[in-house]
């Protein structure tokens, strides 16, 4: 078959599966949706992005019925009010890649009804749509990567109205090289980079490459809009960097520091996706943290302007859950505008201090407890780099109110892993 039938077969194919959503039903084809102006493009993700993965509590169970329960309880649950407007599918998606055309379908059996019609039902609820790939021939699951096909696959992604890409990086043939490495990485994400924005519609990108070739360094060069920094979080407290396993929440803040440079407005360091919530009953198994660890997660994220992706199932949460990530005192201080991310500027004996600048000459302020005992902290502000000539006014972001303060100093009594949040106002 010549180059030019073979590119006739494509094109047609692809348009019959923008229009049909992966399976051919025609209902569809009177909601496609036209591509933004290019220029809006250049507003994306201006704060870090907030949303739900199917990752975590449901793997290669995901389906058709669990994005619309999800959707539901997005905004039933408050969520969506509160900031997490997008949700994202994760791996087990897709079906097969078309070895003629190179279009590749969705899993007929999880997604029944194609994904076009999918992403109209979570849009209709005022939420926003995600998908996941890969950078290789694979995905971490074994299923049809991008690599090869990005031009293709990104124009099938904005035909079915997508939002939101996670981009991974399994089965690169560079994996593990010493010299090709950095090179190979950024020009295969530079490759799926250029190809979204060609579609002109705003889809935000997530480079999940995992640290190993500092895409901090590079990521927004690429097209990036935010990019992980080190390797799966797990429902686990303390366990160390380790690419074979998840780490521990612990671990993803200390990959964190020294980070600070090159996070800002468009372009976000991500220590990957919350855990708070799946107390181990996902399909991502851990230890399973106490509700004082996941709080901590989310104060921590928060300090460090990292992108809010929730992990657990949210149609079965609990009241503890809830009021963990509805909590819009702490959630402001990771939208902020300034989009500046938290620096260390304490460590004592497991005891650490946190500074984050914030919008209206503000600044939050995190005391964490690392130790798996009970610990007091008290510091004057010069040890904070705070000015010690103002008399501030310490709002806690969790206790919902203000409290006082030693005269020139801040003391706090924290349990074993807990985090106190402060918002210091002159």
């Amino acid at each position: 078959m010549n180059d030019l039938i073979k590119k006739t077969i494509f094109s047609l194919v692809l348009l019959f599966l923008i229009i049909s959503g992966c399976t051919g039903r025609k209902s569809d084809s009177t909601n496609i949706q036209e591509t933004p102006a290019a220029s809006t493009m250049d507003n994306l993700a201006l704060t870090p992005p907030m949303g739900w993965n199917s990752w975590n509590p449901f793997g290669m169970n995901v389906s058709e019925k669990v994005i619309r329960e999800t959707a539901d309880a997005m905004v039933s649950s408050g969520l969506m009010d509160a900031g997490f407007t997008y949700i994202v599918i994760d791996d087990y998606w897709q079906g097969t890649r078309d070895t003629t055309t190179g279009i590749l379908s969705c899993n007929p059996d999880r997604f029944p009804s194609g994904i076009k019609t999918l992403a109209d039902y979570v849009h209709s609820k005022g939420l926003k749509f995600g998908i996941y790939s890969d950078a290789g021939t694979m995905t971490c699951g074994d299923n049809p990567g991008s690599y090869g096909y990005e031009e293709n696959d990104a124009k099938m992604f904005a035909g079915w109205g997508i939002d939101y890409l996670k981009y991974d990086y399994c089965y690169c043939p560079d994996y593990g090289s010493e010299n090709n490495d950095y090179k190979m990485a950024i020009g295969r994400y530079r490759t799926m980079g250029d190809a979204l924005k060609a579609t002109h519609r705003p889809i935000i990108y997530s480079i999940c490459e995992w640290g190993p070739r500092s895409p901090w360094l590079w990521g927004k060069e690429v097209g990036g809009h935010l990019w992980r920094i080190s390797y799966d979080v797990g429902d686990k407290w303390d366990e160390p960097r380790n690419e074979h396993s998840q780490i521990g929440i612990l671990t993803a803040i200390d990959a964190m520091t020294d980070l600070e440079r090159f996070a800002g407005p468009g372009g976000w360091n991500d220590p990957d996706m919350l855990v708070i919530g799946l107390k181990n009953e996902g399909f991502i198994k851990g230890g399973g943290c106490s509700d004082e660890e996941y709080r901590t997660q989310m104060s921590m994220w928060c300090m460090f302007s990292a992108p809010l992706i929730l992990g657990c199932d949210v149609r079965n949460m609990t009241e503890t859950t809830k009021s963990i990530l509805l909590n819009k005192d702490i959630i402001s201080i990771d939208q902020d505008s300034l989009g500046k991310q938290a620096f260390r500027v304490l460590r004592l004996d497991g005891m650490e201090a946190w500074k984050k600048p914030l919008s209206g000459n503000r600044i939050a302020m995190a005391f964490l407890n690392r130790n798996s005992r009970a610990g007091f902290i008290s510091v004057t502000l010069e040890q904070l780099e705070l000015d010690p000539n103002v008399d501030y006014e310490a709002y806690d972001v969790w206790k919902h109110e203000t409290v006082k303060q030693p005269e020139g100093g801040m003391a706090v009594t924290l349990k074993p892993h807990e985090c106190y949040v402060f918002i210091l106002t002159e």
